[in-house]
């Protein structure tokens, strides 16, 4: 069941990747994907509470679709004008998210860095951290 839903979330971040090039995306926009929601974690250095918030905030699919979906309200001009950098910054962070569960990595609890959605990450995670 594991690598049944890695293939899912590799389907999900292949879609991203068509979508951006599709959108004849820069070059820098695929960079962006792979570490750019990521300096979220720089919420750890205030304290674990804090950085998971920050950390779940830039990692939720549920944020990115938002965004999506704001994005495509200002494309049929009901709101604003930047619908092009919106749905990119959407696509980025859904495209991320999926990538990170890929390779193990959820959502975060605010008592630890290692604490995830998924599980334990990391050496500590496999020696029975669990409650």
């Amino acid at each position: 069941m594991k690598n049944l839903l890695k293939l899912e979330e590799l389907a999900q971040f292949l879609l991203v990747l068509f979508a951006l090039y599709t959108a004849h995306a820069s070059w820098w926009v695929f960079l962006l994907l792979l570490i750019g929601p990521d300096i979220s974690m720089l919420g750890y250095l205030v304290n674990t509470r804090i950085g998971a918030v920050a950390y779940n905030l830039f990692h939720h699919k549920g944020v990115a679709i938002l965004v999506i979906m704001l994005a495509q309200v200002m494309r049929y001009g009901l709101i604003g004008d930047c619908s092009d950098e919106l749905m990119t910054i959407g696509l980025v962070l859904y495209g991320h998210a999926s990538l990170d569960r890929i390779f193990g990595y959820g959502l975060k609890f605010g008592d630890s860095f290692q604490h995830t959605h998924l599980g334990w990450i990391g050496k500590s995670g496999a020696e029975g951290r669990r409650p």
